[in-house]
């Protein structure tokens, strides 16, 4: 099976890792693969050597172009599969296809990782009615995409996954020493692009309310967006300098979540949240919200707790307890860490999206 991969992305993010472990989980498996990403993009950095690369990435959406220049590749090379893992690359891809003139050309396959209605728009519509099926990185997000007009036969769940030996091989971090926090304070950690829809300022405010009954805890919040100073000014109001940290982008996300004592996810929309799995596959306890995918991954009170989004009360009564009871911060990180390993390996991941391929490959226009 001969797989291109279009991502447009600039950013590293969850969705570019989850690109990277198809990649190199569908190479170990014999399987030939093509990357078309953005040529200043952090994927085509990280992109092992020996790896097919192609730099070429849309300007606009709609960019002709890059369309024309992907229609030749595809033409070229004659992929089995194309698979779009962001909505710019199921654009491009859309039209490099509509471009061509082959008698027969490879289905498009989507990644959809968020849970945010499709938008209404013709170019929209357009670009989603060229997609022969949608991987979707939770149940919750495929139910949205059916409620938005896709027939459930082109709509699919595959769980993310993550690579378990990188995080068992991680060693942890420092924070203590790196953030110059106190020696026994616990630490509640949090590793999310600074975003509106991944709720850091209801964690901020939920951090004022754990304080007077946890006063040595710190909050240490990793990663870097535009709410940057809108969540330095939340601190600096609640004078919460001293407890409450913004750490920045850090490329050492796994020794981090191994630093942590809790991982709360904060997220007011959330497709699954791959930190989740990074976290509990460090065996570490979650605290995070029911939004979308999320409890698909949380078993709530065996994996960790599941609070409501944006509440601030039981989010803190959440992390409360965990940091008040040892044994049961032990025994759920424990459980979170046999979960993810049963049930969210890269190689379960791989396996489930290259069974995708061979049944569109076969059946690329399937309908109700």
């Amino acid at each position: 099976m001969f797989s291109l991969h279009i991502d447009t992305a600039r950013t590293w993010r969850g969705g570019q890792s989850q690109v990277l472990l198809t990649l190199m989980g569908l190479r170990a498996l014999g399987h030939r693969t093509l990357l078309v990403a953005h040529s200043e993009g952090e994927l085509r950095q990280r992109a092992k050597e020996g790896l097919d690369l192609v730099a070429l990435a849309p300007k606009t959406e709609m960019d002709l172009t890059a369309a024309w220049r992907l229609s030749r590749i595809i033409k070229q090379l004659k992929p089995d599969i194309v698979h779009a893992h962001d909505p710019h690359g199921v654009a491009m891809a859309g039209l490099a296809l509509s471009m061509s003139t082959q008698l027969v050309k490879p289905p498009l396959v989507a990644a959809r990782r968020v849970d945010f209605h499709l938008r209404g728009s013709s170019l929209s519509r357009w670009k989603y009615r060229q997609v022969d099926c949608f991987i979707c990185a939770s149940e919750a997000i495929r139910q949205m995409l059916i409620g938005d007009g896709v027939p459930a036969a082109r709509a699919v769940t595959v769980h993310e996954g993550i690579d378990l030996e990188r995080v068992d091989a991680a060693p942890p971090a420092n924070l203590h020493e790196d953030l110059w926090l106190p020696h026994q304070a616990p630490i509640v950690g949090n590793v999310a692009a600074l975003v509106a829809h991944k709720g850091q300022r209801h964690l901020i405010e939920a951090a004022r309310l754990v304080l007077p009954q946890v006063p040595d805890a710190r909050f240490v919040i990793a990663g870097e967006g535009e709410l940057r100073p809108a969540l330095e000014r939340q601190i600096k109001d609640h004078h919460l300098e001293k407890h409450v940290l913004l750490a920045g982008f850090r490329p050492d996300v796994l020794s981090l979540h191994k630093a942590f004592d809790i991982f709360v996810m904060s997220s007011v929309t959330e497709g699954l949240g791959t930190s989740l799995l990074d976290a509990m596959a460090a065996a570490k306890p979650v605290v995070a919200t029911t939004a979308g995918g999320i409890p698909e991954v949380v078993v709530d009170g065996e994996t960790g707790f599941l609070v409501p989004p944006r509440d601030h009360d039981a989010m803190a009564g959440a992390v409360v307890k965990l940091l008040k009871h040892e044994v049961l911060r032990h025994s759920m990180g424990e459980a979170g860490r046999v979960r993810v390993r049963t049930t969210f390996s890269a190689e379960r991941m791989v396996q489930e999206t290259l069974r995708v391929y061979q049944r569109v490959a076969l059946h690329p226009h399937q309908e109700d």
